[in-house]
């Protein structure tokens, strides 16, 4: 069941992005199961921008965010667009958690900002590599490019046995791309 079913909402987010100079490079790809991560997340902006763009274009896709977003007043709103809160500071099983998601499912698309965090990050958390890896399913790479007013997706990539190769080969892939204060 899509998070926000109704098309006025739809139809009135797909004008929000379109009178803001934003659009979508790359496309969606056919697969009922993935994880996208998306980067540069350098500002709180990113979610703003992630979350308009998912309700536009009507996908479904579930996103893990820190656990203080999910307070009062934004919470309920969060919940029902998708959001799963994550306490940061201690892991709580979140890898198994949402391995089993994507057993339990026959379609899932999990959101998640490799960087953690907003600050700069000179090593990404590897949880999204290892839900990846664990599901059986492939990382669709998303980036925010700022200068250009870009959301865009990559090719589809498909985790190997090197967690530390496949990483710093998706974050090769971010290279050229610019968040709102900063690159990967």
């Amino acid at each position: 069941m899509p998070q926000f079913p109704d098309r006025v909402w739809r139809r009135a987010f797909r004008a929000g992005v379109q009178a803001s100079g934003w659009r979508l490079e790359g496309e969606l790809p056919n697969v009922p199961k993935l994880v996208l991560i998306v980067a540069p997340h350098s500002s709180w902006w990113d979610g703003i921008w992630g979350l308009l763009f998912k309700v536009a274009l009507g996908t479904n896709i579930t996103f893990m965010a820190k656990r203080e977003l999910f307070r009062w007043p934004l919470g309920g709103l969060l919940r029902r667009m998708g959001g799963v809160p994550i306490q940061r500071s201690a892991a709580h099983d979140v890898v198994e958690q949402m391995v089993e998601r994507f057993h339990a499912r026959e379609r899932l698309w999990l959101g998640i900002e490799p960087e953690g965090t907003r600050k700069a990050v000179k090593k990404w958390k590897s949880g999204f590599w290892h839900i990846a890896r664990q599901a059986g399913v492939p990382i669709l790479p998303g980036y925010f490019d700022y200068p250009r007013k870009v959301i865009g997706l990559g090719p589809l990539f498909t985790p190997g046995d090197d967690r530390d190769a496949d990483i710093a080969a998706l974050r090769a892939f971010y290279a050229p791309y610019k968040g709102k204060h900063r690159g990967v």
